[in-house]
């Protein structure tokens, strides 16, 4: 490649020189007046001139086509290398060979481009990038996802989302660290979002740092609730048991004898066995068993746990209707706590709709965009009122009269050990939701 420059090198400034010692000749037999070498001196002077012009508007022109062949993506141009003057064919293989450099390089450059967006795809970390403008310059498949959109190309378009979260992400500056609650199809997000900026071709631009952070405040709530159900548990466990068998003893030395003092003593026992034995169910909680997985599947599972809640909670006036998708779902999961699950939450649908006439609970299971199972469960029973549905979850809340509180709670941290989540959908109609990662 160098000794070809070299040689078009030479031979351009063996065209200009050619030219000036034609100029000169021309100016030398002008003064002269030699007339007749004059005319014929001038004449190749201006061919010479003439053939430079073509050269250099020949190039030209060729330089022009493989940067507009290029700019469109174009890599069929070719410069005929077969044909012409030795100086052509060797400009012609220079542009080809330039032409095939500078494709590779954008082709490479694409490639690198679409590397990156794969691995941007593949982050857990939600990624937005945004002008002064408020357009999106660029975003990942999990900024998407937790924001509950499938096209996003300004924030403007959050206002459908949540008027908060669109002010607050159009207002954020670089070292702000935010925090936005918010509901959409998926249940309630709660969202922290880091800013930072970077200068791109003389844009600013502002780089969004998007996590829901609900599962690691689930999980730290669930086991602080862990921890302080064992130490009541435990507290009560110790205190109690020795009061009952006391009770028992002095109830089993006095019989026949003061029929008040043996009364009340049976009420003692009677009470704290009782006391005991609520106590236990709350032990459940933190004795759940270690999953352990299996496929199976869905939609066999789904008809058993129907037809056990209809034969532990008769319900004629109910309708079930199923949807699953694919007919061939299959999970791997522990089947005997995902039952649990299942059954409680048919149960408590059941216990919400009641005698109402027209009864419905719908069960449908399916396969998301993020490859993701979802089990909905839904119900059109009385909406629980958002003051309640903040705190179904936690143990010992409760508003049946008779009701432990304690069956939302172990369904939740069933579906956490499962590594799943399982949340309330806050709609007209009650729908829980579980989620299989």
């Amino acid at each position: 490649m160098s000794s070809q420059i070299q040689q078009l090198v030479i031979r351009y400034w063996f065209r200009v020189l050619l030219t000036v010692l034609f100029c000169i000749s021309t100016v030398w037999f002008g003064i002269h007046q030699s007339y007749g070498w004059l005319g014929v001196s001038l004449c190749l002077l201006v061919l010479s001139i003439i053939w430079q012009i073509r050269l250099y508007q020949l190039h030209t022109k060729q330089v022009l086509f493989m940067i507009n062949a290029l700019e469109n993506n174009d890599n069929t141009f070719h410069f005929p290398e077969e044909n012409g003057t030795p100086e052509s064919l060797k400009i012609n293989r220079a542009l080809n060979r330039v032409g095939h450099i500078l494709y590779n390089v954008k082709a490479e450059t694409a490639q690198q481009e679409k590397y990156y967006e794969l691995i941007l795809d593949f982050v857990s970390t939600g990624l937005l990038v945004l002008n002064d403008n408020g357009a999106v310059y660029q975003k990942n498949k999990e900024a998407l996802r937790l924001l509950g959109l499938n096209i996003f190309t300004h924030i403007h378009q959050l206002s459908k989302v949540d008027t908060t979260l669109m002010e607050k992400i159009e207002n954020c500056r670089p070292g702000d660290k935010l925090q936005v609650i918010f509901h959409n199809e998926r249940g309630t997000v709660n969202l922290s979002i880091r800013v930072s900026e970077i200068n791109v071709r003389k844009e600013h631009l502002r780089i969004l740092a998007l996590n829901d952070i609900n599962t690691e405040l689930d999980e730290k709530e669930i086991d602080s609730w862990i921890r302080l159900t064992r130490v009541l548990t435990h507290e009560i466990m110790n205190s109690v048991t020795p009061i009952t068998s006391l009770c028992d003893t002095l109830l089993s030395m006095s019989e026949g004898k003061d029929e008040e003092i043996s009364h009340g003593l049976q009420t003692i026992s009677t009470t704290g066995k009782g006391l005991l034995s609520f106590v236990e169910s709350y032990r459940q909680f933190t004795r759940i068993p270690a999953p352990e997985p299996s496929l199976f599947y869905v939609k066999a599972f789904i008809e058993r746990m129907i037809e056990l809640a209809r034969h532990q909670n008769p319900c004629d006036t109910i309708c079930f209707h199923t949807e699953i998708s694919p007919a061939d779902l299959i999970l791997y999961a522990d089947e005997n706590l995902i039952a649990q699950v299942v059954i409680n939450l048919l149960k408590n649908a059941i216990q919400a709709i009641g005698s109402q006439p027209d009864g419905r609970i719908e069960l449908r299971a399916y396969c998301n965009d993020m490859e993701e199972i979802w089990i909905e469960i839904k119900n059109n029973g009385p909406e629980i009122p958002s003051e309640i549905a903040e705190h179904i979850f936690i143990p010992f809340f409760t508003t049946k009269e008779n009701g432990s509180g304690i069956g939302l709670s172990i369904s939740r941290q069933i579906m956490r050990l499962s590594g799943g989540s399982l949340t309330l959908l806050r709609e007209k109609e009650t729908t829980f939701i579980l989620k299989f990662k």
